[in-house]
C-alpha cells in the first residue's frame, strides 16, 4: 500500500466525519482539569495516572508551587479564578479562601468514611484532608548523654535552663511546620500564656531556620541537641541510624493538613466533583500514605519504621479557620519578638 493511497484513505476517512458534523477532536476531547497544588513533584505522576485511569474522560493539569506560592495565587485570582481544583495544599490556606466565598461546597461521594478531623465540619463540605503532618520534638541521645541532659517530655521541659542556646526550630514566617507549632502552643496554652512560653523558649533557641525539616536533621548530625521539626523526617533520620529520640510532647502534638476543595466558578463542576470523589477513596488514601505516617482514611496502616506510634493520639484539636484568619497577626508579632534569632535567608 502506498503512502499516496493511504493519505487519500485517510482524507475520506476525514471527510466522512465532517458530513457527519463530526470531527476527530470532538470524538477523543477530554476535560482538561486545572489543578493547583503543593504536592511534591514525585507524586504527581502516581496520582494523576491512577485518578485518569478511573475517570477516562478527564486530563488533571498541574498547576504545582510552594504553599505559599500557591495560597498567594489563589488569592491573586479570586475575581477570575483560573484554577478548576485545589488539592495537596495547607487546609489552613484552603480554610481560609472558604472564609473568602472562594469554594464550590460539596460533599464527596465517600466523605463519611473518612476521620471527622479530615473534614471542615461544614454542610456541604467545603474541603476534605488527605494526610497530615505534625511537630515533634528530636533529641539527640549521645549528646544528652555527654551534656548529662534528660530526654524532655513535654513542651513545657523546654524551657529549662539546661536546654539554653540547644534548640532549633523552624521560622513559623517561612515553614509551615514552624506556623503549626507556634498555632499549637496559642490554642493549647490560650494566646497570653503562649506568647509567655515563647518568650522563655527564645533564651534557649540557637537559631530558628527557614525549613521544617531541617531541625531534626541538625539533632540527628549532632549539631544541635534538639530540633522542633516534621516527624516524617525524624523518623527518617532515626532509621537512617541516627542517635535520636522522637518525643511527642505530653501536652500534644500541633500539625496541618493537606486538603483537596473545588474552586468557586469552575467551568468543569461536573469533572471537579470527580476528583474530590477520588480524594476521599481508598486508593487515594493509600497513594498519601507512601509519603504521611496519618491519612484520611481509617484502617490503612501508613506507619513507617521508627514513628511513634503515639503520634496520631496526640493530635490537639485543631481549629484551621483559626489558624487561617489570624496568621497575619500571629507572624507579625511573633516577628517583633523572635526575628533576632533568625538564620539569614539563602
Amino acid at each position: 500500500m502506498t503512502n499516496t493511497f493511504m493519505r487519500r484513505t485517510a482524507a475520506a476517512g476525514l471527510a466522512a466525519l465532517a458530513v457527519a458534523g463530526l470531527s476527530l477532536p470532538a470524538m477523543a476531547q477530554k476535560t482538561k482539569l486545572t489543578v493547583y497544588t503543593a504536592l511534591e513533584n514525585d507524586q504527581l505522576e502516581p496520582f494523576k495516572k491512577a485518578f485518569e485511569a478511573d475517570n477516562k474522560d478527564i486530563e488533571i493539569a498541574w498547576v504545582r508551587d510552594s504553599t505559599g506560592v500557591v495560597t498567594a495565587k489563589l488569592i491573586a485570582e479570586k475575581d477570575n479564578p483560573r484554577a478548576d481544583v485545589i488539592t495537596g495544599l495547607a487546609a489552613s490556606s484552603v480554610a481560609l479562601f472558604g472564609t473568602m466565598g472562594m469554594l464550590e461546597p460539596y460533599t464527596p461521594v465517600g466523605a463519611d468514611k473518612i476521620k471527622p478531623m479530615f473534614k471542615s465540619g461544614k454542610s456541604p463540605e467545603q474541603w476534605v484532608g488527605q494526610d497530615a503532618y505534625l511537630s515533634l520534638v528530636c533529641f539527640n541521645t549521645a549528646e544528652g548523654q555527654k551534656g548529662n541532659k534528660p530526654v524532655p517530655t513535654s513542651w513545657a521541659d523546654l524551657i529549662k535552663p539546661e536546654y539554653k542556646d540547644s534548640i532549633v526550630m523552624p521560622n513559623p514566617a517561612s515553614s509551615g511546620t514552624g506556623y503549626l507549632t507556634v498555632a499549637a502552643w496559642l490554642q493549647i496554652m490560650g494566646e497570653e500564656a503562649g506568647w509567655k512560653y515563647m518568650d522563655a523558649l527564645h533564651q534557649n533557641i540557637a537559631q530558628y531556620i527557614h525549613s521544617g525539616s531541617a531541625p531534626c536533621v541538625q539533632a540527628a548530625k549532632g549539631e544541635r541537641l534538639i530540633g522542633i521539626g516534621l516527624d516524617m523526617r525524624g523518623a527518617s533520620e532515626k532509621t537512617k541510624g541516627a542517635p535520636i529520640d522522637l518525643v511527642v510532647p505530653k501536652e500534644g502534638a500541633g500539625w496541618e493538613l493537606e486538603a483537596t476543595a473545588i474552586v468557586k466558578g469552575t467551568k468543569n463542576l461536573e469533572a471537579a466533583k470527580k476528583l474530590a470523589d477520588w480524594a476521599v477513596s481508598k486508593q487515594a488514601n493509600e497513594l498519601y500514605a507512601k509519603s504521611y505516617a496519618v491519612v484520611a482514611m481509617p484502617g490503612i496502616d501508613a506507619l513507617p519504621k521508627n514513628y511513634p506510634a503515639n503520634a496520631e493520639k496526640a493530635m490537639i484539636k485543631n481549629d484551621m479557620e483559626w489558624m487561617a484568619k489570624n496568621r497575619e497577626r500571629i507572624l507579625a508579632e511573633w516577628t517583633k519578638r523572635y526575628d533576632g534569632k533568625s538564620a539569614p535567608k539563602k
